[in-house]
């Protein structure tokens, strides 16, 4: 990192900084400048000031900053973030286009995208997840579309599973949510998980800063399924609903007991016809499964509700506690310390990507961790000692 974006992004004055290295600020300028190279007793300290941030490589003089955006994609990205702010749809799609693409030019754009997009605390972001079949969609679009009948913005943010062998989705849910995908108050964006754990795409949570900016309130977060490790849209929302079928011998239905505890709402679906009774006695067996749950909230206690998606049953009163729990979370202060978490969350989330992307692209194709490899499928070294070997290199570099 160069000294100058150091400076900005702590927000240090190169007064006080000056001050710290105890050169003048004259001095300071002509480093940041690269009018002159600081001397070694100054760079070490530097290097001490920063924790290492800046380091004496930063400061070759006529070094070529590979990340540095062209005049031309940052007017191209001011006009985008314009463009959000009014609520123009096909901009929107184009940054989460951005957001969402591997190539090094648009991780760039989109950085710069997030860092000029306004915080939003009064929407509401709602987490959805439920055995394939459960009728996420068919529920989102039902409920969507009696938010938009009530004034809201609703937004959707549907991740469909990537194949293993092509990487590519079927990314079908605007097919499944006729009405609302062709509403001037509703966005819909499938998503592809490209592998991600979690039941979420890798940039789900930079797609809601950009829903937020664009004036969405309502954003639903739809997962591909219960699975394994589908609990990382708890981390990106302010209220998580699991869906049920009526019951149908397992209680759990597949669901692990981990997904269940985190649930802020239960929700029964497709309560109507003959399955109507067996709903019920669903609705009830969880209600009572409730009292054994430890709470997950402050101050709030998870509710079980049952509904019909296709004959609208039970959807405003679903709303109803929706609206008390965001009430409650916002007046007892935990809705505010929830999106505090999450931002430090997002923090560890994206460089675990980073990492992953690195290591891919820089590491695998190494030579001499080809012939690791190659030795550890051989038996002529073990997993473990592998693991340390392209470890130790990747810490020393």
């Amino acid at each position: 990192m160069n000294l100058k974006e150091y400076l900005k992004i702590f927000k240090i004055s190169n007064l006080d900084f000056s001050k710290s290295l105890g050169i003048s600020n004259v001095s300071l300028s002509r480093y940041i400048s690269g009018d002159r190279l600081p001397e070694r007793k100054i760079l070490e300290k530097i290097f001490q000031i920063t924790d290492g941030l800046v380091d004496a490589n930063d400061f070759y003089l006529e070094k070529k900053n590979p990340n540095l955006l062209s005049e031309i994609q940052k007017q191209k990205i001011k006009e985008i973030v314009n463009e959000i702010k009014k609520g123009n749809r096909n901009y929107l799609a184009k940054a989460i286009t951005i957001i969402e693409s591997t190539l090094l030019s648009h991780k760039l754009e989109s950085n710069l995208l997030l860092s000029k997009l306004p915080s939003n605390q009064n929407s509401i972001r709602i987490g959805i997840t439920g055995v394939p079949g459960v009728g996420k969609s068919t529920f989102i679009e039902t409920f969507g579309m009696t938010l938009v009948d009530l004034g809201h913005k609703v937004s959707v943010l549907a991740v469909d599973p990537s194949s293993n062998k092509s990487g590519g989705s079927i990314l079908g849910d605007k097919t499944r949510m006729t009405k609302l995908s062709v509403n001037k108050n509703a966005f819909i964006r499938p998503s592809p998980s490209q592998g991600h754990l979690g039941g979420v795409a890798k940039k789900t949570n930079d797609s809601i800063s950009c829903l937020e900016a664009a004036g969405f309130d309502i954003i639903f977060v739809e997962t591909m399924g219960v699975g394994q490790a589908e609990t990382a849209v708890y981390d990106m929302v302010d209220i998580f609903l699991v869906m049920l079928l009526p019951s149908g011998g397992d209680e759990l239905q597949g669901i692990k007991k981990g997904i269940i505890e985190m649930a802020d709402l239960i929700v029964v679906n497709k309560a109507d016809g003959n399955l109507k009774k067996s709903a019920e006695i669903t609705t009830s067996e969880y209600k009572n499964a409730q009292t054994m749950i430890s709470k997950m909230r402050k101050d709030l206690t998870p509710e079980v509700l049952m509904c019909s998606s296709i004959e609208s049953f039970g959807i405003n009163e679903i709303w109803n506690y929706i609206k008390k729990f965001i009430e409650i979370s916002r007046n007892n202060g935990s809705f505010f310390e929830n999106r505090q978490k999450q931002k430090i969350k997002s923090i560890w989330n994206n460089l675990n990507s980073r990492l992953e992307f690195y290591i891919e692209k820089n590491i695998k194709t190494k030579e001499f961790v080809k012939k690791i490899i190659k030795d550890v499928e051989n038996n002529n070294l073990d997993v473990n000692n592998a693991t340390d070997i392209i470890f130790d290199y990747l810490s020393n570099n």
